[in-house]
């Protein structure tokens, strides 16, 4: 047996950890760098940024283009902040929830922080992962993408729009029938099977953005129930083909 398969099944007897290639058929990162890279991304508007762990990846997996981060929670929007000002070309809008109207909403806190939403969370979630569980709640302003986004994609020739609000994406398209015609592609979340209450599951998401002229370009592995090994959710990637 050769060093590299003694590392990684060392690693993954021991650890849990798989190593794998960086490249787009085995990381999820590669792939959506590479796609990014395709298409000429110039701006990744990143709605539901949490901590900037999104943004992070791409930054540190090769893309070179601006940034601009949502993200409603106050404690997520801190570390935000102090993240994306080491980045010149990534900034981080005011403290605000998405969605399709202007005003102030209440927002869940879950015990992870990235599960936090604006529904109601069911218990399909919180059987597959307890942790995710609501611990609070907290008031945030909420704007509409088409209400702050003009300013940002001015100047970009191909911008994409990355969401992830658990359960709240077709409510942040509603809020983005001017903007969305601008984007070259879009990325968000497709569940499977309700995970929040009220939410849209995947086949309704992936029907609005055909309607919209988007191809659904990837699937990547999202959100897996550990105690059966049933995927719950999926994130999709969609651009428009020439």
């Amino acid at each position: 047996m050769n060093l590299n398969k003694v590392i990684k099944n060392t690693l993954r007897k021991q650890l849990g950890l798989e190593v794998r290639r960086y490249v787009p058929a085995s990381s999820p990162t590669a792939q959506i760098v590479s796609s990014l890279r395709k298409f000429e991304i110039d701006l990744v508007l990143d709605v539901g940024a949490n901590e900037g762990q999104f943004a992070s990846a791409i930054r540190n997996g090769g893309y070179s283009g601006d940034i601009v981060s949502f993200e409603p929670l106050s404690s997520a929007h801190y570390s935000l902040e102090q993240l994306s000002k080491g980045d010149e070309k990534w900034q981080a809008h005011s403290r605000c929830a998405l969605g399709d109207r202007i005003g102030e909403v209440e927002i869940n806190i879950a015990g992870n922080s990235a599960s936090s939403s604006l529904l109601p969370m069911l218990d399909s979630h919180i059987s597959a992962a307890p942790h995710t569980a609501y611990v609070g709640k907290e008031t945030v302003p909420q704007v509409t993408l088409d209400s702050v986004a003009a300013g940002y994609i001015a100047k970009s020739r191909n911008p994409f729009l990355k969401i992830d609000t658990q359960g709240f994406e077709w409510a942040v398209l509603d809020g983005s029938e001017n903007v969305l015609p601008q984007m070259r592609g879009v990325l968000l979340e497709l569940s499977l099977i309700p995970l929040y209450e009220g939410q849209r599951l995947w086949q309704e998401v992936i029907g609005r953005l055909e309607r919209e002229g988007f191809v659904l370009w990837a699937l990547q592995p999202g959100f897996t129930d550990p105690n059966n090994g049933r995927t719950l959710q999926v994130d999709g990637i969609f651009f428009r083909v020439d």
